[in-house]
């Protein structure tokens, strides 16, 4: 109960830091289906919650999506969770974009590459990048 105190974690993440109280399968197994079926732990709230928090941190749709895949959320939450944070991804990157280059656009085929570089690590589509420029 005190892990989902503090914030929202997948059943995954749950059941690795159960397993370092509990080495029982069947008493974490047990433990994470009671949690689920009080609505104390739900995928799709986590993965709602964990959009937003990632974007907030200027994170783009890829890069999150593969981090809650990692983090063994199912597509199908993945998708919804997506939807009901309803991030505008194109403010988004422009945001980024006044962040970390003040809005000066590249001079150079070198720097513009440096540009695309950075985006794409934060998680950002090749579409949404080519908007920039």
């Amino acid at each position: 109960m005190n892990l989902l105190a503090r914030r929202e974690h997948s059943v995954k993440e749950l059941n690795r830091k159960l397993r370092e109280r509990f080495p029982h399968t069947e008493i974490r197994q047990e433990a994470l289906l009671k949690l689920t079926c009080e609505g104390l732990q739900s995928d799709r709230r986590f993965s709602e919650n964990y959009w937003r928090w990632r974007a907030g941190k200027g994170f783009g749709p890829l890069r999150i999506r593969q981090e809650l895949r990692q983090r063994g959320v199912d597509d199908s939450d993945i998708s919804h969770g997506r939807e009901e944070a309803g991030i505008d991804w194109h403010a988004m990157i422009y945001r980024q974009f006044e962040k970390k280059y003040d809005g000066v656009a590249p001079s150079s085929i070198e720097e513009k590459a440096r540009y695309v570089r950075f985006f794409q690590y934060r998680g950002f589509s090749s579409d949404l990048i080519r908007e920039l420029f």
